[in-house]
């Protein structure tokens, strides 16, 4: 049998299949990309819920693997060269499954730093403005009478809704006919934009038909519409 017992995060998530890559998370955006990833491709993986409500990214354990207090984050029993693999940052995450497993990524060096290159996108703008408007829109932030920082970040959301509609123009998905990490690091994210962040009038959504066409096709995928929902919580 694995033995993971040198990890202290598993003395508060003991794993029951320590055989399995261990997912240590929470169904926000970044945390449903790497649930996503992992119905997608199939790999055998035992989720455990961090809850955020009793602060358990602030344990001892957890941090212990990320010392960043930010889900998500793995521990895979069978990582490179047969040895365990801690890892947490989930863009980094999503780009090791999809070497670990050969999929969802091109295959042609051109192909894949394309790919790569629109999972940063979501990683240095779309993830963080994003996050921003809803402080400012649905959170502590919406009882600031200034409301010049929430415009900001309405319009750079707007911005970047824009550059995904004219990438998506005669494509399918953000690498065209090929469904990619590009677009389960990205999805999540307008997803929550435009349902739980509550925005889509503000960022008037409207005005992206080619993204909401995408995002329509993304939510029917069944290994999306299982990977929304783990870790399920309490």
């Amino acid at each position: 049998m694995t033995d993971l017992s040198a990890y202290p995060i598993t003395r508060k998530w003991p794993a029951q299949h320590p055989e399995r890559l261990q997912l240590y998370s929470l169904p926000t955006p970044n945390g449903v990309k790497v649930s996503i990833m992992l119905e997608e491709t199939g790999l055998a993986y035992e989720p455990h819920l961090v809850s955020f409500e009793r602060n358990e990214q602030l344990s001892p354990e957890f941090l212990s693997l990320n010392p960043n207090n930010k889900i998500p984050a793995i521990l895979d029993p069978n990582g490179p060269d047969g040895h365990p693999l801690a890892l947490f940052e989930s863009g980094a995450i999503l780009l090791y499954l999809a070497e670990k497993t050969g999929q969802l990524i091109p295959e042609d060096a051109a192909g894949r730093y394309e790919t790569i290159q629109w999972l940063m996108f979501q990683m240095g703008g779309i993830g963080p403005m994003f996050g921003q408007l809803g402080f400012f829109h649905k959170f502590a932030g919406k009882d600031y009478e200034d409301k010049r920082p929430r415009d900001r970040y309405v319009e750079e959301s707007r911005r970047l809704l824009g550059v995904l509609e004219q990438r998506l123009s005669g494509r399918q998905w953000i690498m065209g006919d090929s469904y990619s990490i590009a677009d389960i690091a990205i999805w999540p994210w307008v997803r929550n934009l435009i349902g739980f962040y509550d925005a889509s009038e503000l960022v008037q959504i409207e005005r992206f038909p080619q993204v909401t066409r995408v995002l329509d096709a993304f939510l029917s995928r069944p290994a999306v519409i299982r990977g929304l929902a783990i870790p399920q919580r309490d």
